[in-house]
């Protein structure tokens, strides 16, 4: 068809939930709280862990910048979905949409990759424990997490780079509560090859990479514990896992049913369902898990808030 008379979109309509009717406020109300407890949660973990000498280890150190991936992606999604809810759906313009897809890919692809960063903290402390201080010094610590980050951001680059080349048209309605690739790749009616093939080669190794180096990882641990000769240690080695591995489960499956198998069209509000976790839920989760599995960083809030209420 002619391109002139193509009718260009610069605004897309997000559907949203839909017209929650009378639900709209206790939707929005739970959903908020939700936000406000997963942010405060995420925001108490990096303060404890900066304030805290005893908690100035590599463990708690990628807790911290994991803590803060989950407050970067959770702030780029939560608010515009509140805004959703609220007024039954909403436009937004092209650029913006896509810019709100870059702000939520770099946070995730630094979440993939902390995940395994940790898990190489563990296995290091678990079997080379006699190397682990040479291996995690401090400076490590910050090229580990540094690579991570600028991952993020330049691979997220790369894909915001052909997506802006897509050309929108006719249709512009998205049937979600964020501007995600795979509807704006839907929508796009001009070729969608290229980026295709650049989310394939990059989002695959991006997800499960980390998670089979994870894996690897976990396996060894598990044959140096079993190694162990009593129950104690054995224990011990693995409380020091627990937390990870909860976390890991938690953020995989959600992110693996979401990109790496995807639900069809039919199941679109289940394929929400499972969106709204990974922003919400997983957010949330994580300092929980962390605190009240680990006696150092409970030990560590009740000290910072006894501290808090005797300064003021």
């Amino acid at each position: 068809m002619d391109e002139k008379n193509r009718t260009v979109v610069t605004e897309f309509l997000l559907l949203g939930f839909g017209n929650l009717n009378h639900m709209r406020i206790l939707a929005f109300t739970i959903l908020l709280i939700i936000h406000v407890m997963a942010l405060f949660g995420n925001i108490l973990v990096i303060i404890v862990v900066a304030a805290t000498k005893s908690l100035h280890c590599p463990m708690y150190f990628f807790l911290s910048q994991l803590s803060l991936s989950e407050i970067l992606f959770t702030s780029d999604i939560v608010p515009n979905m509140l805004r959703l809810i609220l007024e039954g759906g909403g436009t937004v313009p092209v650029s913006q949409c896509i810019f709100q897809f870059y702000l939520s890919a770099v946070p995730t692809i630094a979440q993939c990759l902390l995940l395994a960063v940790m898990s190489f903290d563990r296995h290091v402390a678990i079997c080379r424990p006699l190397h682990y201080a040479l291996i995690m010094t401090f400076t490590h610590q910050v090229q580990m997490v540094t690579i991570c980050w600028i991952s993020g951001f330049s691979l997220s680059i790369v894909v915001c780079i052909f997506l802006k080349r897509l050309t929108f048209c006719y249709y512009n309605i998205i049937d979600h509560f964020f501007c995600d690739i795979a509807p704006l790749v839907k929508l796009s009616c001009s070729d969608t090859s290229s980026i295709e093939l650049v989310t394939a080669l990059l989002a695959y190794p991006i997800i499960l990479s980390p998670f089979a180096f994870i894996l690897a990882s976990y396996i060894s641990i598990l044959h140096t514990v079993l190694k162990i000769p009593s129950a104690i240690g054995r224990q011990r080695a693995f409380s020091t896992c627990s937390s990870h591995l909860i976390s890991v489960c938690l953020y995989y499956g959600t992110l693996s049913s979401i990109y790496i198998f995807p639900l069809k069209e039919k199941f679109i509000n289940a394929n929400k369902g499972l969106t709204l976790m990974y922003a919400l839920v997983t957010p949330l989760f994580n300092p929980l898990i962390y605190s009240l599995r680990n006696k150092d960083i409970q030990s560590s809030i009740f000290i910072f808030v006894k501290l808090s209420q005797v300064k003021n």
